[in-house]
């Protein structure tokens, strides 16, 4: 799947094995996914990144092939970017270009808050800020993003739910947000996200990421409300999905980020699946607007 692409490797960062993939030469750029995927929603956008930077692409704790603590505190954004940060220092990385896609944007966001120094530059997709959804929740986004409550309900009820038939719920939601149905996937991609949903590991850790958004970042979030960071921002999000349709996207960020470069494109909440071309070329030419590290 991965052209050009090493075999999957491990480091152990806090306790947990972390899986990645890398490849290419230059400046270094960390992928980082959302649910209910795994690092190979990158699989047609990284080569094409790895032509100018060297991309790596982890799954995230609970995700895919990467461990998957206990406890649902081990889940917060920041947890999870702690691994991220730790995991680019093994690498070698003191700076790093970051990238991430719904609950990997929100871990992203939450990294640039704890080591905005470490991270040169900052892209967000098709995401609004975390305590701006929760606190002004609408009925509209209730109903779309319904998902993160059920989700977040005390163990094991979802698990039990979603055990019952794993591929079909995590398909209603690809199919859902979309705003494409199967034909938006590719076929191969697709196998690696079926394999992991039915890991119940996998089940676990995804419904405890969305206990902990609740449980902490919620919390963490409101300490860091006054704060704008100041590194060069890409906000980018489907012109077509629930956000797009909703909210003005780049304007959501202008108390949290001073430099913003918004970046609307084709397709619904999963564009990178969709649009992967589109995708990486719009992140090609952000990237080029930096100045070296």
């Amino acid at each position: 799947m991965f052209i050009g692409f090493q075999q999957g490797q491990f480091r152990q960062i806090h306790g947990v094995d972390i899986h990645y993939v890398c490849a290419g030469q230059g400046e270094p750029v960390l992928l980082l996914h959302g649910f209910p995927q795994t690092h190979a929603m990158w699989a047609k956008i990284a080569p094409l990144l790895a032509e100018k930077y060297f991309v790596i692409c982890p799954d995230l704790r609970g995700y895919g092939a990467s461990g998957k603590p206990k406890n649902v505190a081990d889940y917060s954004f920041r947890a999870m970017g702690a691994d991220q940060l730790a995991l680019m220092r093994d690498l070698g990385f003191d700076r790093f270009h970051l990238i991430g896609h719904d609950r990997g944007a929100r871990t992203s966001h939450r990294m640039a808050l704890d080591a905005q120094d470490r991270i040169a530059s900052l892209t967000v997709m098709d995401i609004i800020p975390t305590h701006l959804l929760l606190n002004e929740l609408s009925k509209e986004i209730a109903k779309a993003y319904y998902h993160w409550f059920f989700l977040a309900q005390p163990a094991p009820m979802p698990e039990t739910l979603i055990a019952a038939d794993p591929i079909a719920y995590y398909e209603s939601c690809l199919f859902g947000w979309g705003a494409a149905g199967a034909s938006g996937f590719d076929p191969e991609q697709m196998g690696a996200y079926r394999r992991a949903w039915q890991d119940p590991d996998v089940i676990r850790g995804m419904c405890n990421d969305y206990r902990a958004a609740i449980e902490v970042d919620f919390d963490l979030d409101s300490v860091d409300l006054n704060r704008r960071l100041t590194l060069p921002s890409c906000v980018m999000w489907g012109k077509d999905g629930v956000m797009g349709r909703a909210y003005d996207v780049a304007q959501t960020w202008a108390d949290r980020l001073t430099d913003i470069t918004p970046a609307p494109v084709p397709g619904g909440h999963f564009f990178p699946d969709q649009y992967p071309t589109e995708t990486a070329e719009a992140l090609l030419a952000f990237l080029a607007q930096q100045p070296p590290l």
